[in-house]
């Protein structure tokens, strides 16, 4: 990693250097604002001792100026005006005094007293002159006032003034321009660190520019690719020990990690999708990715575990789904057996049917027969014959009629059976074995139903076996006591009559039979069309459960 100033130290450097040049320009200007401040004090000290000094040569030339008119004119004003400047105005007096109060040096101060002296010489000589002029002696005074030593007197102190004025102008002159040479000196150099403070911030915005604002600029659009997914954006800059470049080595070592998180997801997730689910999460995950690590080790585990519970499953779906295709297939052909004999067993209950009401016809023939026995005593004998072969046809059909029963009875068990056995299997398979179980409760009840409807046909066929044979016994009876038939042939009427009443009870029987017979064929029909779709729905799942076997078979898991 290249080596570079921190942008912190370098942004220090400049701006401290500005704020020292800020700081000395700040101590420039108040030695400016001083300075202006010593130039306006020493203007204005200037004009004071200026004014000053021409107050107090103004006073001594007023002094002269009115002894001279007084002396010339004799007015009592130009006395008066002398007296009031020497004894009230004294701008002699206060002139000088400002002029040392504002500081005068030692040289103009000898001048002033030199001017002084000479002044007060003059005093009472002009004193005198006044008087004289008092005393009418005008023109001697005149003489005086204007006379050589008077007027070489104020020659020399108008040169004295001349020499003050000179002296204090050249002083005061050259105090100005020292003062300005000064303030011009300062503006310079305040004009140099304004060249300097705006030297230092264009530097410093250039600078800044150049290694702050165009690498914050890359950061931000590298950073608005990355946070749209856009991890292969190219990235110019380099990394540097300075802020900006420890900045793009941590987005530089962020890509590096996201593409290698990424690369990672997607090697992983591309083998669980391929069906290798026993793939291996490393644990060289960092930070807030370290969640998303553990998350997908939970998933590869739970779908570890999840298909291993389907593989199991599927090998117990496809195992119980054969057995139970072959117990319907089973249930289906027994089904269509049991559909083949009850359409027989109606057949045959049909045909006892028909010889029931063939029965109940002729014993109501019979009961017509007995009414009018005793008119045919002669024939008895010839229909005892037929009455012997018809009551033998009653009980060879009693007979059968019993082994139709039994055939019923063996019919309703094996049913109840198959019944047992397709509940059995309906909840051996089950959810998917409910609605077979419900066929398989309403095949047991059907079958119970058929059991009882049977035992209660053999009781009816008992009793008219009872009969048969009793009425057997009475053919017998009447053929041996064929002389005492006319005795007893209320008698025989009236067994005749019991006789036609149990044929036709029996005849209802049966055709109840045959009804309920019709129902059972029905209801059988629809179980083995029940037990066919079963059967075909048991092959189908059968079929299911191996495609599942296959697909689950697809995918790799951990042992």
């Amino acid at each position: 990693m290249k080596k570079r100033i921190n942008q912190s130290t370098l942004t220090f450097i400049l701006n401290g250097v500005s704020i020292l040049t800020l700081i000395f320009m700040g101590v420039a200007l108040f030695a400016n604002s001083h300075i202006r401040t010593l130039l306006n004090s020493a203007n204005e000290e200037r004009f004071n001792l200026t004014y000053n000094a021409n107050r107090f040569m103004n006073g001594s030339a007023y002094l002269t100026n009115e002894v001279r008119a007084f002396a010339a004119t004799g007015e009592q004003e130009h006395y008066d005006n002398y007296w009031r400047e020497v004894n009230e105005l004294k701008n002699r007096d206060l002139g000088v005094s400002a002029m040392q109060e504002i500081g005068i040096t030692d040289e103009e101060q000898n001048m002033i007293d030199d001017m002084f002296s000479l002044s007060n010489e003059l005093v009472p000589l002009e004193e005198e002159a006044m008087n004289q002029v008092k005393a009418g002696d005008r023109e001697s005074a005149v003489r005086y006032v204007y006379g050589s030593d008077y007027s070489s007197a104020i020659a020399q102190i108008n040169a004295l003034k001349d020499q003050f004025l000179t002296a204090l102008d050249t002083r005061t002159k050259e105090r100005l321009d020292d003062l300005n040479y000064q303030a011009a000196f300062i503006r310079q150099v305040m004009s140099l660190a304004l060249i300097l403070i705006a030297a230092i911030q264009l530097i410093s915005m250039l600078i800044t520019n150049r290694r702050v604002l165009r690498p914050v600029v890359a950061v931000r659009d590298q950073m608005g690719e990355i946070s749209n997914g856009n991890l292969s954006a190219d990235f110019s800059l380099e990394p540097d020990t300075s802020e900006i470049g420890m900045l793009v080595a941590s987005i530089h070592e962020t890509k590096r990690e996201l593409k290698k998180y990424i690369q990672d997801i997607d090697h992983k997730l591309a083998q669980m999708a391929q069906g290798s689910m026993d793939v291996t999460i490393g644990s060289d995950y960092r930070g807030e990715f370290l969640p998303i690590q553990n998350a997908m080790r939970q998933i590869v585990e739970s779908l570890n575990h999840a298909l291993s519970k389907i593989s199991i499953t599927a090998e117990r779906v496809s195992t119980e789904s054969e057995h139970m295709a072959s117990g319907a297939e089973t249930l289906s052909n027994g089904t269509v057996r049991q559909a083949s004999a009850v359409q027989e067993l109606s057949a045959s209950i049909q045909e006892i049917s028909s010889q029931v009401d063939r029965t109940s016809k002729d014993a109501d023939d019979a009961r017509h027969a007995s009414g009018e026995a005793a008119k045919q005593l002669e024939i008895c004998g010839q229909k005892m014959e037929s009455l012997s072969s018809a009551m033998s046809d009653i009980s060879k059909a009693s007979n059968q009629i019993g082994g139709i029963i039994k055939t019923i009875e063996d019919i309703s068990f094996q049913t109840n059976i198959l019944a047992l056995n397709a509940a059995v299997e309906a909840a051996r398979a089950g959810e998917a074995g409910k609605g077979f179980a419900i066929v398989a409760d309403e095949v047991q009840d059907l079958a119970n139903k058929s059991s009882v409807s049977a035992q209660d046909i053999a009781e009816l066929i008992e009793n008219s076996m009872e009969l048969v044979r009793y009425g057997s016994s009475l053919t017998t009876d009447t053929t041996n006591a064929i002389l005492t038939v006319v005795s007893s042939a209320q008698k025989s009427t009236q067994l005749v009559d019991r006789i036609a009443e149990s044929a036709q009870y029996q005849s209802q029987s049966l055709k109840q039979l045959t009804q309920g017979m019709e129902q059972i064929s029905e209801v059988v029909q629809t179980n083995a069309s029940t037990a066919q779709e079963s059967a075909q729905s048991a092959k189908e799942l059968h079929q299911q459960a191996e495609e599942l076997k296959i697909s689950v078979h697809k995918f790799r898991l951990k042992q």
